[in-house]
């Protein structure tokens, strides 16, 4: 089935304000949190709700849902997996700070997302390429099986907490009874206490690896652009998902061409020989050189279009454009032959050659100068 749109979901028109979307999903996720919902359908509502907001809350993401709707480069589907709710003490805690049910220290998370910047050379950008990356992610410790003890040995539950990861504080006050919940510093909130640390790991459970990924670059992505590369970001934790990977593209200025979505510019220079009587000159494009046929009398500026000479877009909806923009070129150094002949052809052509030419400017230009 196609997802709805992300305004739609959330109840919202395209130019609604942050607030606005932090109000609704606060209402939806309430309304549709697994753990309180009784309504039909509940989770699939929720993970609905969630993706929304996870996108639109965001500047970046929607700003390129706004432009590309879902097929957008960063639009995977899914922000955590179907099961990624969290507990509905996570959703009261972020709007009312604090309060709902505990959550399980020992419950399955997913691990976090991770972002790669990867730098691309102009033509790379356009015509796409295949590579290996590297990245240091945390790992379930392959000694301990992620428990942070010494093999043969096992962690204790914190006598503190009784597992729970938090402490309840009473307090008398002139409202009543007041019960403040902290997390546990004697186990740091996991629940556990681990006696004979994991000399691998320490007792920490994951240990920092690098890994190699392998990514394709698609023809015609942009600067700004992200990759979703699902389930290679950090393991998960209490065999938790693992979380995505999102490498974002920077690429490199070229020294000839210039871009804008999918359409190339590029300024060409002409001898003033070559404008006044017209050639046929050879232009260097991204896929090889294309014959442009100049007019006699192009002037500087002059724009021309090659016909998709340009990027291909990155979703495969066809090639953009080239535009080439004339710049007439005025001769430095000239010979005592070449200085004769243009003496010659301004003698022949007369001081009214170029207001015939170009009558309506120079009327202007005249009346400007008598303040007319």
């Amino acid at each position: 089935m196609s997802k709805r749109d992300y305004y739609e979901v959330l109840g919202l028109s395209q130019d609604a304000s942050k607030q606005d979307i932090k109000k609704a999903y606060r209402k939806l996720a309430r309304q549709y949190h697994p753990d309180v919902s009784e309504e039909e359908n509940a989770q699939e509502k929720f993970k609905e709700v969630k993706e929304a907001y996870e996108t639109l809350s965001d500047d970046q993401k929607r700003a390129q849902y706004d432009q590309f709707g879902h097929d957008g480069p960063n639009m995977g589907g899914g922000f955590g997996g179907a099961e990624d709710f969290g507990g509905f003490s996570d959703i009261f805690d972020m709007f009312f700070g604090g309060g709902g049910r505990r959550r399980d220290p020992n419950a399955p998370r997913r691990g976090n997302d991770l972002q790669y910047s990867m730098v691309l050379d102009f033509e790379e950008a356009v015509f796409g390429k295949s590579t290996d990356i590297e990245i240091p992610q945390e790992e379930e410790c392959e000694t301990c099986d992620g428990s942070g003890a010494k093999p043969g040995t096992s962690p204790e539950t914190c006598p503190h907490c009784q597992g729970a990861g938090q402490i309840n504080q009473e307090q008398n006050t002139p409202f009543g009874r007041v019960v403040n919940r902290r997390v546990c510093h004697h186990c740091q909130g996991s629940g556990k206490i681990i006696k004979d640390k994991c000399d691998t790991c320490g007792g920490n459970g994951r240990v920092t690896k690098t890994k190699t990924i392998h990514v394709d670059i698609p023809a015609g992505i942009d600067e700004g652009q992200q990759i979703r590369i699902p389930g290679k970001g950090e393991a998960g934790v209490n065999g938790g998902p693992a979380g995505d990977l999102y490498v974002v593209i920077q690429v490199k200025r070229h020294e000839f061409y210039e871009r804008e979505g999918d359409h190339i510019f590029c300024e060409v220079p002409l001898t003033f020989a070559q404008a006044a009587l017209g050639d046929e000159i050879e232009v260097p494009t991204l896929h090889g050189k294309v014959k442009l046929k100049i007019p006699a009398g192009t002037q500087t500026g002059k724009t021309f279009r090659l016909k998709d000479k340009g990027v291909p877009n990155v979703h495969g909806r066809g090639h953009g454009d080239q535009h080439v923009k004339i710049r007439v070129v005025t001769p430095k150094n000239l010979t005592d032959r070449q200085k004769e002949l243009l003496r010659e052809f301004n003698e022949i052509s007369g001081h009214e050659s170029a207001e015939e030419q170009h009558g309506g400017f120079f009327e202007r230009m005249k009346r400007a100068f008598k303040g007319e």
